[in-house]
């Protein structure tokens, strides 16, 4: 219904006040509802919901937007939304805060002074902001790659790109959840160590995917965003877990102002910047510096993950 910038920006602006509203809470009252050994499972099932959602936005919105204008796909995104709303209006209880909770209540993870000083806290949101501008970048930028560099229809390239984004996210997503709360039986580090690995085994995929044989474009993209979304469960594990209940909703709050601003905000301007004065494909190659550093960053967390609770009653 906009038909002005003025309109535009209110209407995102109000969307994102929602979207935002929605994405710090849900995490904080999951974790009150599960113990930290579980979390990486639940989560994992939880964000499924991002590729299963940016697939059908791909597929869904390639379809309509093609044939009937760009203005369609937004009015078939609104209902499900409002739909889910109701649902949970009537039927969501609340939890009680802090019921899981069994790690140390330090000062570093009760109060948000101690925020700014949790290293635990700090490497994980830094590593998930270079890798979310990758996926940013690679998410936005991949279809006009697909129609440029590889001479496939936008149409095509839109439904094909989501058909690889739901099957590789639903099974990345699923197994890293999985994966994480199987290793961390073992030790405390583990959903850093494993974003580390998974992050870093997606850069073959994606640099294949930009300079490799085109006959393989498609099962390269799985690979690398495979890998890229394994570590959605344990990561955002290892960010609810580095905080305890008083202050996790804003601890998430700050996790993701930061992983957008440094990461998918700017992701999609520096790549086109680089795309306008050389090539969409050196643009799309920054995001295998990122995935470097954020291999870097969460290995470097590891070392400051909060104890297991065996870990923590055994001292």
């Amino acid at each position: 219904m906009t038909y002005s910038f003025t309109a535009l920006l209110i209407r995102h602006t109000i969307v994102g006040v929602g979207e935002a509203s929605f994405a710090l809470i849900a995490p904080a009252y999951i974790a009150d509802l599960f113990p930290a050994e579980r979390r990486g499972r639940i989560l994992s099932f939880f964000y499924l919901a991002i590729p299963v959602g940016a697939a059908l936005g791909y597929i869904i919105g390639g379809a309509l937007g093609t044939r009937y204008g760009w203005r369609a796909p937004f009015y078939v995104c609104a209902v499900p939304g409002f739909l889910v709303a109701v649902a949970f209006y009537f039927s969501g209880e609340e939890p009680t805060r802090g019921a899981q909770e069994v790690a140390l209540y330090a000062v570093e993870r009760t109060t948000f002074a101690g925020l700014l000083r949790n290293p635990a806290f700090w490497t994980a949101t830094l590593g998930m902001a270079f890798m979310t501008f990758a996926m940013g970048g690679i998410s936005n930028w991949m279809p006009t790659f697909l129609e440029r560099e590889r001479g496939i229809p936008l149409d095509r390239a839109n439904y094909y790109f989501g058909i690889v984004t739901v099957v590789t996210g639903f099974a990345g997503t699923a197994a890293g959840g999985w994966l994480g709360d199987l290793w961390r039986r073992r030790s405390a580090g583990a959903y850093y160590s494993l974003s580390a690995i998974s992050v870093l085994l997606a850069i073959p995929g994606a640099l294949y995917a930009f300079y490799g044989n085109p006959a393989w474009i498609f099962p390269s993209i799985g690979v690398a965003e495979f890998f890229l979304f394994l570590n959605t469960g344990p990561l955002n594990a290892a960010i609810v877990n580095a905080v305890a209940a008083p202050i996790r909703a804003t601890a998430i709050g700050v996790n993701l102002f930061v992983i957008h601003i440094l990461g998918d905000a700017i992701s999609p301007k520096l790549i086109g910047m680089i795309s306008d004065r050389s090539s969409l494909r050196l643009g799309l190659s920054t995001t295998l510096v990122t995935m470097v550093v954020s291999g870097g960053m969460l290995f470097w967390g590891a070392r400051f993950a909060p104890a297991r609770a065996r870990d923590e009653a055994h001292n």
